[in-house]
């Protein structure tokens, strides 16, 4: 018994360690929710509690503009200017992805692009919304993008930000093995170690999302980037990026089919998705698509609201 005393009692210290870091990572999320609270109000789909935010005129000719952030981010990453200048000439819906921002999947469910596709159309006609410009970006223009081809003809356009659009390399050795790890994995190091060390890295994290501009100083509340160092955001975003590539396989062999007016802007600098892996040759398969490359990073939405505004407001001047 002597022998096994430090096993034992290294054992216990673990534990308590794990707890320890599991009830830090809570208050952390509980932080983050305060700051960062729901802006809108909630729609019931079937697989999904959808929080969104409706401003804007209604009854207008116009097509409504549905706006949907990317990987581990929420709807207030639209709120450097996008969202408002719109809403002066259309009705505008910005929606938290399911199991982001504040809007819920189904318990014991992690839905990956096409099931969220499917959930947005759902959500779209819970609303009563008919033939919407879809604007996603990054991970979000993948959903869109899942959602046109989920509900064909449901969906009037497409303005795709810096999107996500083929399949992905995993990134280092390191982070496939996490992947390859398995939902308990996943869960376990986003409940426990993977806050704190977030918080370490959040800088460096924001510097590269932004890179070669600047992350505005207030985007942690202003646009919501607090959110993402819940565990349970962490945990989804692990997820999504799991099963992403075998849906963007199917999806992309099917691009020829869509048949809506649709464009593309990225950023030539994006230092997070690669132009020409994401951006020509998905406009090259989508009948009538168009790809415009400027100068800028990967979260234009926040820094380039001007050129971001215009560029949705040209694509859904097309829709007829």
């Amino acid at each position: 018994m002597t022998r096994n005393r430090p096993l034992i009692t290294g054992g216990f210290a673990a534990a308590l360690g794990m707890a320890g870091l599991a009830a830090y990572s809570r208050h952390v999320g509980r932080v983050a929710e305060t700051l960062v609270p729901p802006d809108g109000e909630f729609a019931e789909v079937e697989g999904a509690r959808l929080h969104y935010v409706d401003k804007g005129p209604r009854g207008a000719q116009a097509p409504v503009i549905v706006l949907i952030h990317g990987l581990a981010g929420q709807m207030r990453n639209f709120n450097y200017e996008v969202a408002d200048r719109l809403a002066e000439t259309h009705r505008v819906i910005l929606v938290d992805r399911p199991g982001s921002g504040h809007s819920l999947a189904a318990p014991g469910t992690h839905p990956g692009l096409r099931a969220q596709g499917a959930l947005i159309a759902a959500f779209l006609d819970r609303l009563e919304i008919e033939r919407p410009l879809l604007v996603g970006h990054s991970m979000g223009g993948a959903v869109s993008l899942a959602a046109a081809l989920a509900a064909p003809g449901r969906i009037g356009g497409l303005a795709l930000l810096a999107p996500l659009t083929q399949p992905q390399p995993f990134g280092s050795a390191a982070v496939q093995e996490f992947f390859r790890g398995g939902a308990p994995l996943r869960r376990l190091v986003a409940h426990t170690i993977a806050v704190p060390i977030l918080q370490l890295r959040s800088r460096r994290a924001v510097r590269r999302a932004f890179m070669p501009e600047h992350a505005p100083d207030d985007f942690a509340i202003r646009g919501g980037g607090i959110l993402s160092l819940r565990p349970e955001t962490i945990d989804i975003a692990a997820t999504e990026l799991v099963h992403a590539n075998p849906d963007l396989s199917e999806m992309a062999t099917l691009y020829p089919t869509l048949d809506l007016p649709s464009a593309i802007l990225f950023g030539a600098q994006d230092a997070v998705l690669d132009p020409e892996r994401d951006g020509a040759p998905t406009a090259a398969a989508i009948p009538g698509c168009r790809c415009e490359v400027i100068a800028g990073g990967h979260m234009i939405p926040a820094t380039q609201p001007d050129r971001i505004v215009q560029f949705i407001l040209d694509t859904a001047a097309r829709i007829r």
